[in-house]
């Protein structure tokens, strides 16, 4: 069966060039990974189970890359034995900066199976590896999402910016007054002999200068 098809992710082309060539993120995007090993960065194994209409097929799947242009095209040779079933799969991806912005992907895919599964036809089995395509699509653009964010580091929504140079003259005018902040020495209660110490003007001049007035 020969596929291919194209998709546009909202993401600069180097974020969905990682994506596609780190193993972990591709493992998130294989429906059905039960467990996953990177021998090497061209290498890399998997123990899928395969939904194959009313039941599935477990197969152990080895990966290899064949051939890479960074950061527009990649080449992948897929082979999977199961009971019942041998696979061999070929596919490859372009990528391109996307009109607007984002990045553009056409995919190709070359996918043989051998065994009484495959002996099940074309007929049975497109809808099946349809859905499995799909699948694979809607997982990627999650990736790509989460690498997107990743990427672009913590937000800095409500954080107050800090002011530079002098403090407004407003500010500075209150400066100093020796009131009390939060924390701070509680005012006499009422009826109290004891009088709030006053701030000398020296003082009030110390605090405008360790507050950044003029």
């Amino acid at each position: 069966m020969n596929l291919s098809g194209d998709r546009r992710f909202e993401a600069p082309r180097d974020t969905v060039w990682r994506v596609l060539n780190d193993p972990a993120s591709m493992a998130q995007t294989m429906p059905g990974v039960e467990s996953f090993d990177v021998p090497d960065d061209r290498h890399w194994r998997a123990h899928v189970k395969v939904p194959l209409g009313l039941g599935s097929l477990r197969m152990s799947m080895s990966f290899e890359k064949l051939e890479e242009r960074e950061p527009e095209f990649a080449k992948l040779h897929a082979k999977g034995d199961g009971v019942g079933a041998i696979l061999n799969m070929d596919t490859s991806f372009h990528l391109s900066d996307a009109d607007g912005g984002g990045t553009d992907m056409h995919w190709e895919a070359d996918v043989r199976i051998a065994g009484p599964v495959g002996s099940m036809g074309q007929r049975v089995l497109q809808p099946i590896v349809n859905q499995q395509v799909t699948q694979v699509l809607t997982a990627l653009d999650k990736q790509v999402q989460e690498a997107g964010v990743k990427a672009a580091g913590p937000s800095r929504r409500g954080r107050r910016p800090r002011l530079k140079g002098p403090r407004p003259r407003r500010w500075c005018a209150r400066a100093g007054r020796g009131r009390p902040r939060s924390g701070g020495p509680a005012r006499p209660p009422r009826g109290s002999r004891e009088r709030p110490r006053r701030t000398t003007a020296s003082a009030r001049r110390r605090a405008r200068r360790a507050a950044g007035c003029r």
